[in-house]
């Protein structure tokens, strides 16, 4: 089975969420390309090259990828498509937006989320927030699908010797184009791929109160910053920070929870985090269902206290 795998990046560096996708691919089959479509993304195609396991590169610069919108890069995966048995995309912003398109155009009923392969036709992929694993079946004659990069760790970044082939750009799309973006700014660790994350719930009461109990702590520990949707949702934090099922999917080495109850929803966000810590000081909370460890106090005491001892 050949496998075409569509690169994760900014333009510039090649995402590690990529490189999970990868290691899903092995799965599937010995042959895996990585196309890299963008504008200005040499870089990124010989950062791909490099990944283990890779076979070859498909380098598309043009200015019709120099957002990413959906309906250039669906243009020019279509091209490629009858080469390939599986197409498989990293589960973000950019994967959940291209895959159902171009499913549709080729007539194939697309897979999410996936979380294992267990066969090159059979997947492990969560339902209901996370509380079932179903075993999905393709039974199409080509693959499309999206992995959840935190289910599989991410092959070596370097040790490949991929050939790298430029082919032609996509034409700009007639249907859309690119307004404007409003990005944030921060020094701090990307969210989704951060070993440390510090999350906040809507006990913290304010955005004043998430700053001033939550960012001595994320930075004493280097981490990134969390939020449950009720916290996002009330304006404590941007929602770009919201982590959850219909936020972003994290699987850190430290998670800690500060003033989070543990709903269903927020868990399937979190709950594969290598060691959770939870703070709140209702005793009863689902949250200490899942954390390796909890401490029953008030969070702007304990938080506090914490923050000096480190």
């Amino acid at each position: 089975m050949t496998t075409l795998i569509v690169a994760e990046h900014d333009h510039q560096a090649l995402s590690a969420a990529t490189r999970s996708v990868v290691a899903a691919a092995q799965g599937l089959g010995e042959t895996i390309h990585v196309l890299v479509a963008g504008s200005g993304c040499q870089a990124v195609a010989e950062q791909a090259a490099q990944v283990a396991g890779v076979e070859q590169v498909l380098l598309a610069d043009g200015p019709a990828h120099a957002q990413l919108l959906a309906e250039s890069l669906t243009e020019q995966i279509l091209a490629l498509a009858p080469q390939y048995n599986a197409i498989l995309f990293a589960a973000t912003t950019t994967g959940k937006n291209v895959a159902p398109r171009l499913a549709a155009l080729l007539d194939v009923s697309p897979l999410s989320d996936l979380t294992k392969v267990v066969s090159p036709r059979s997947f492990e992929r969560p339902i209901y927030a996370g509380n079932v694993i179903a075993t999905v079946e393709s039974t199409d004659a080509k693959l499309v699908a999206t992995v959840r990069p935190t289910s599989f760790e991410g092959v070596a970044a370097t040790g490949g010797s991929a050939s790298i082939q430029a082919i032609a750009a996509a034409t700009p799309s007639q249907s859309s184009r690119f307004v404007s973006q409003a990005l944030s700014k921060s020094d701090r660790p990307e969210l989704a791929s951060a070993r440390v994350v510090v999350s906040g719930g809507r006990a913290l009461g304010s955005a004043e109160q998430y700053q001033a109990v939550l960012t001595p702590l994320a930075d004493k520990l280097n981490a990134a910053l969390g939020a449950s949707r009720a916290a996002v949702d009330a304006g404590y934090a941007p929602n770009d920070y919201q982590v959850g099922q219909t936020g972003k999917v994290v699987a850190p080495q430290l998670y800690v929870a500060i003033g989070m109850s543990g709903a269903i929803q927020h868990l399937a966000g979190m709950k594969d985090s290598k060691v959770i810590v939870a703070i709140n000081k209702d005793p009863d909370a689902p949250i200490f269902q899942v954390a390796d460890y909890g401490l029953v106090a008030d969070l702007f005491t304990a938080v506090p206290e914490l923050v000096e001892k480190l």
